[in-house]
């Protein structure tokens, strides 16, 4: 099937990857154009692009989709089907109606639930036990289309966001995979309106952990930020970085720093073990040894 391929980070790379395995003829990727990062602030390629260049693929990055030249090229490459992962743009109708079988999304929840930008977060910081992946036809509106493949997993009781996205991205490709023989014979199910969740973007301040919570719910926020924004608190005018964190038993002053060895503060509900944390500046460290090499005491309010 002659595919155009809209996708931007990490998480679609195995998705294109299956495609090219599977046989399908890749005409057009489309990803997001070079930003830059790192402390250098050096243009770098998305991950999509760089996977594209790899397997010499036919690559676009255009900084506007609605107008200039994007959408000739479109319909150019005359595309069956456009398969969109975590590409980051809004699709008009006019992509949406261009490939013959229009286009087919692969979203990183079990859908109407956790809709948006950030399933996977959401999933985790609200205690799912089970998510997964679908692929649904799309339709002008957020992620609101009909669904032809869903795929479940467990979430692991101190599983991470990041470690689920690695997961939840390879179980994306297969369900791609699955659902292009699909196309124009079975009938995806439609979305139950009534059970539908947001999942909006997470942000840096989201990281920020507040004492007076309990401690189940910060471990889930911690878990949830993994790998960014990060959980954290103040410290030292900069931010500690909790890196790994447990719910243990204890209670306390929100903030109260109940013990040392290991490090452990109260919650609003419970009590929360620093496993693994990181100073400004500094290495990762257990929270034991940044205690000690902080003077961190039992009593201590943070």
């Amino acid at each position: 099937m002659r595919i155009a391929f809209f996708g931007t980070p990490e998480f679609a790379v195995p998705s294109l990857k299956a495609l090219v395995n599977a046989g399908h003829e890749v005409v057009l990727v489309v990803a997001q154009p070079d930003r830059p990062a790192g402390r250098g602030q050096e243009m770098q390629a998305p991950p999509v692009a760089m996977a594209a260049k790899e397997l010499g693929l036919p690559l676009v990055q255009p900084k506007a989709i609605k107008t200039g030249a994007f959408p000739e090229q479109l319909t150019a490459c005359q595309p069956e089907v456009a398969v969109v992962v975590a590409y980051g743009r809004i699709l008009t109708r006019q992509h949406l109606e261009t490939p013959t079988y229009g286009c087919i999304n692969v979203h990183a929840s079990l859908l109407p639930r956790w809709r948006g930008a950030a399933p996977i977060q959401w999933a985790v910081w609200a205690g799912d036990e089970v998510t997964g992946v679908c692929t649904q036809q799309m339709q002008e509106g957020l992620d609101i289309g009909p669904v032809f493949v869903e795929k479940r997993t467990s979430i692991g009781a101190h599983e991470t966001a990041s470690e689920l996205h690695d997961r939840l991205s390879v179980l994306g490709a297969a369900s791609i995979v699955e659902t292009l023989p699909l196309l124009g014979k079975a009938v995806p199910r439609e979305q139950d309106e009534s059970l539908a969740t947001y999942a909006g973007k997470i942000d840096k301040e989201m990281g920020r952990v507040d004492w007076s919570r309990a401690a189940a719910e910060i471990d889930r926020q911690v878990r949830a930020m993994t790998r960014w924004p990060g959980g954290f608190v103040p410290w030292a005018d900069g931010a500690l970085k909790l890196l790994e964190v447990r719910p243990v038993d204890g209670k306390g002053a929100p903030g109260e720093v109940l013990g040392v060895s290991p490090l452990r503060i109260a919650c609003g509900q419970g009590a929360l073990e620093l496993v693994r944390v990181q100073a400004p500046g500094r290495k990762p460290l257990s929270g034991q040894d940044f205690a000690n090499g902080a003077r961190v005491v039992p009593g201590m309010r943070w």
